[in-house]
């Protein structure tokens, strides 16, 4: 057995490990670490195993309702952790949190963090089964949120306020790190603008992302700059509640509205041809196309809502518009392209605030002084 701590990540998907977390886990790997993920693994699993990770594929499903399957996902868990005995476990989104926490109680786990990348679907839809999952979710978060050992990590203070608000954890218990940082080194200004305007939106294919209203806005926006390009870049995501099905989206492509590029590994190129980039979510955590495309020195758009406004002020490195309202992000996205000197200003001081508040190095720094300070203080109680 390693003299290294042991801390092991709990996170649903490969991709998103990929896409989001991976550059914190290589951080923790370089200061001492012996990092381990528990995921399910569809994509990119010898990719990830291949730089100094022990990976463990699990079963957890994100949309599953099963009792049977949930019950078995959490013993499956607790077994890996009697088994691995890490000294931190570090839980990723609502359903790791859930079960990761029981099981890390059940396995005797000293130390946990519990990330709320956001509050997703839970708090932006208004049906039934998302009221009655905050009900519920309340007490499971009360239960799994508040050990001694436990830390709730939220990535705006809105999120935070709301949880304490709902009596779901305890401020004491809390902290906020803004996410996991942006390489500013990759992502940078480039001048690969030509031929016609594109307005780029970033995201998964979910319609709480504003999709919806981005293709409204595409319409109305066309009806007097028909040569402006509406692009939409990312996946559809299944395991979401909210998911837009491909067969929608290839419609409104041939309907000429939007263009749907998929999943792109390129972001710093794709962005660099983007004229604005908008997302008008209906809640964000951090939003990290938001953090990329001003560390691009893009101009923004985004909706007044937890999230989008920690990373875009108005009038400052973009347009905040209120949610939900297609007409008025039409308006804010015409605003810019008539203007290019107001688009490059506000690029360029998105620039500034990511440089300076959102770079991976100093959110990777925050991270690694919680693990160490869980680390002593459990060591302090042993």
């Amino acid at each position: 057995m390693s003299d290294r701590p042991r801390l092991l990540y709990l996170i649903t998907e490969d991709w998103y490990f990929r896409l989001h977390w991976i550059g914190l886990a290589r951080a923790a790997r370089d200061a001492g670490f012996e990092v381990l993920l528990a995921m399910r693994v569809q994509e990119h699993g010898l990719e990830i195993s291949g730089q100094g990770f022990k990976l463990f594929p699990i079963n957890l499903l994100r949309r599953s309702v099963n009792p049977i399957r949930e019950f078995l996902a959490v013993i499956e868990l607790a077994r890996l952790y009697r088994a691995e005995k890490p000294d931190l476990v570090y839980h990723v989104a609502v359903k790791p949190i859930l079960y990761g926490s029981l099981a890390a109680r059940l396995a005797g786990i000293p130390s946990v963090i519990n990330v709320f990348a956001g509050l997703g679907y839970t708090y932006t839809s208004d049906e039934w089964k998302a009221r009655l999952f905050r009900l519920l979710l309340k007490f499971g978060l009360n239960a799994a949120c508040n050990s001694s050992g436990s830390i709730a990590v939220f990535q705006n203070e809105e999120d935070q306020a709301q949880l304490v608000r709902d009596h779901a954890v305890r401020r004491s218990h809390t902290r906020v790190i803004r996410g996991t940082g942006v390489d500013t080194d990759r992502f940078r200004p480039t001048s690969e603008e030509s031929g016609d305007p594109v307005i780029l939106l970033p995201c998964r294919m979910l319609w709480d992302k504003g999709v919806g209203e981005f293709l409204e806005a595409a319409r109305l926006v066309k009806r007097q700059k028909p040569r402006v390009r509406f692009v939409l870049v990312g996946r559809c995501d299944e395991e979401n509640p909210a998911s837009i099905q491909s067969v929608q989206l290839h419609r409104w492509q041939e309907e000429g509205a939007i263009e749907w590029w998929g999943h792109r590994s390129d972001m710093p190129a794709v962005l660099g041809h983007a004229a604005v980039v908008v997302l008008p979510s209906y809640r964000e955590g951090l939003p990290v196309s938001l953090l990329e495309a001003a560390a691009c020195g893009k101009p923004i758009v985004a909706t007044d809502v937890p999230g989008c406004r920690d990373v875009v002020r108005h009038r400052v490195n973009g347009l905040l518009v209120p949610p939900k309202n297609a007409t008025a992000l039409a308006e804010a996205i015409a605003v810019l392209l008539e203007n290019p000197g107001l688009r490059n200003e506000l690029g360029r001081r998105g620039r500034d605030i990511v440089v300076k508040e959102f770079s991976s190095t100093l959110v990777t720094r925050q991270t690694l002084a919680l693990y160490d300070e869980l680390l002593h203080r459990g060591a302090q109680d042993s």
